[in-house]
């Protein structure tokens, strides 16, 4: 996470195929968000993206398996 933290501070994407093209495997979804694989794909981090403002917003880091029981384009962190 903290690498990946680090990445992302210094990236300045404005679109989703600027996110592909640094994570092949992460995934692009609805409503500006984007699913990243960690670990090897132990833990997913759900975020979305405000691509002018240049934020990232976290919604959801877990295990695959926790990952598994949520909706990616609707779960927010609590």
């Amino acid at each position: 996470m903290k690498a990946w933290f680090e990445e992302v501070s210094k990236a300045s994407w404005t679109q989703p195929s600027d996110i592909k093209a640094q994570y092949g495997s992460a995934s692009i979804l609805k409503n500006r968000r984007v699913v990243f694989n960690i670990k090897g794909n132990d833990y997913r981090l759900i975020v979305a993206i405000a691509y002018r403002l240049q934020v990232v917003y976290v919604k959801f880091v877990g295990t695959h398996k926790q990952y598994d029981e949520v909706d990616a384009e609707t779960v927010e962190m609590v």
